[in-house]
């Protein structure tokens, strides 16, 4: 694999995260804004919604970047962002929703190819398996 191909996965696993720390951050700094824009949606329980948003956007993000346990994470993270478009993004007669929607479904995908392909070898995951592999030689 020649260093342009073996960067790209990491490019794009930076990309995605940075989408889901920034959103995290967001809701960090806004706890009551963010509860009860989930609380106007009518999702239930918004002080649990809002504490597993940010597990699951600033966790995440975070294992994401690094490259630990990645196509679980890309997992969960292509799940959240399915059920968060269609818990939000629901009235497709306004323009924005209809966008916001089809963005969400369009990183929904991104984080299906990480499911499928991998961290790359620019990650935690690739070293540990480097490790192990090492390891196994050596016993």
């Amino acid at each position: 694999m020649n260093p342009s191909t073996s960067l790209v996965p990491a490019v794009g696993r930076l990309l995605l995260a940075l989408l889901f720390l920034l959103s995290g951050f967001g809701k960090l700094a806004a706890p009551e804004a963010t509860m009860g824009y989930i609380s106007m949606v009518g999702l239930p329980l918004p002080q649990i919604a809002y504490a597993v948003a940010l597990l699951i956007e600033l966790g995440g993000g975070i294992l994401l970047l690094v490259g630990f346990q990645t196509r679980a994470v890309a997992l969960v993270l292509a799940v959240f962002s399915v059920v968060t478009a269609l818990s939000f993004h629901f009235d497709f007669g306004d323009q924005n929703q209809m966008i916001h929607f089809l963005k969400n479904i369009a990183i929904a995908g991104g984080f299906l190819q990480v499911v499928a392909f991998g961290a790359g070898s620019f990650s935690l995951d690739a070293r540990l398996a480097a490790d192990k592999t090492a390891a196994a030689a050596r016993a």
